[in-house]
């Protein structure tokens, strides 16, 4: 079954990024690093807060298009996966991503996008985010 994440309710978000650290804890790593989904501030708790994260784009997603090397590739249903050994770490995805939601990785070099695991909305104890088949 295809999967992504949805926001379904970002008026709910108060900011806590338990969202991202969960992300990064996929990898066994502490903080924000390899996180795939991004809380950020537009004036604080007066005026909230955005969730950043992959919204599986109707194909060909803006990302998959600028490729010169076919490293992102569209999943089936909605959403890209990356085909790490084909990446040459150009950051054009990053960059043609109209929403910002691919991020990059600075210890690979290489795009870090969102494997739509749901991990993240788990740790969502206010229901801003929820993984949803598609």
């Amino acid at each position: 079954m295809v999967r992504r994440l949805s926001v379904v309710d970002p008026e709910r978000c108060v900011g806590c990024q338990m969202c991202m650290f969960a992300c990064t804890r996929r990898f066994s790593l502490g903080g924000f690093g390899r996180s795939t989904i991004l809380v950020k501030s537009v004036g604080g708790v007066e005026r909230g807060f955005v969730v950043v994260v992959c919204r599986a784009c109707d194909e060909p997603a803006p990302c998959v298009r600028v490729c010169p090397t076919d490293a992102l590739v569209s999943r089936e249903g909605k959403g890209v996966k990356l085909v790490r050994d084909k990446c040459i770490g150009c950051g054009k995805c990053v960059e043609a991503c109209p929403i910002g939601a691919v991020f990059w990785d600075e210890e690979s070099g290489k795009p870090a996008i969102c494997v739509y695991c749901g991990y993240c909305a788990d740790y969502c104890e206010y229901g801003v985010i929820k993984l949803e088949e598609v």
